[in-house]
């Protein structure tokens, strides 16, 4: 995928927070820490520091929910961090996410803390992120 068919996806799926532009996803994908991986018309993007890798962001177009696609797309982000040395995988979600926290939890994520207010929101207040941890071993 180009760095403007992540901005597209990521622009559909994510409508109560600001969607990163394709020059965004460019300059992340630059480095050679960071790395996508797709399933149709959902990707997954994650940064590997030495045996750590972090879920940056995992978006999926609208019409593309409820196909498997999303938890296709963690699988290939594990097995390829794996594949780049990382045994513990790290991420946030924000605590009105229910969709994705359903999919994390069935993928074995654990809560390892939260950020009070983190998720700006229009006219409503700021929501929680949840941290999320998993053992790739």
């Amino acid at each position: 995928m180009t760095p403007a068919d992540l901005a597209r996806i990521h622009a559909s799926a994510f409508r109560t927070q600001r969607p990163w532009s394709a020059a965004e996803f460019e300059s992340l994908l630059s480095s050679p820490h960071v790395f996508v991986v797709a399933q149709g018309q959902c990707f997954a993007l994650g940064r590997v520091v030495v045996d750590e890798v972090e879920l940056l962001t995992i978006a999926t177009a609208p019409t593309a929910r409820r196909m498997g696609a999303a938890r296709a797309a963690l699988a290939l982000f594990e097995t390829e961090a794996k594949q780049r040395g990382a045994l513990v995988a790290h991420l946030e979600v924000a605590a009105d996410n229910t969709a994705a926290l359903g999919l994390y939890r069935s993928a074995e994520y654990s809560k390892s803390g939260r950020r009070r207010g983190y998720y700006p929101r229009e006219n409503t207040p700021a929501v929680d992120a949840i941290i999320l941890h998993k053992a790739l071993t």
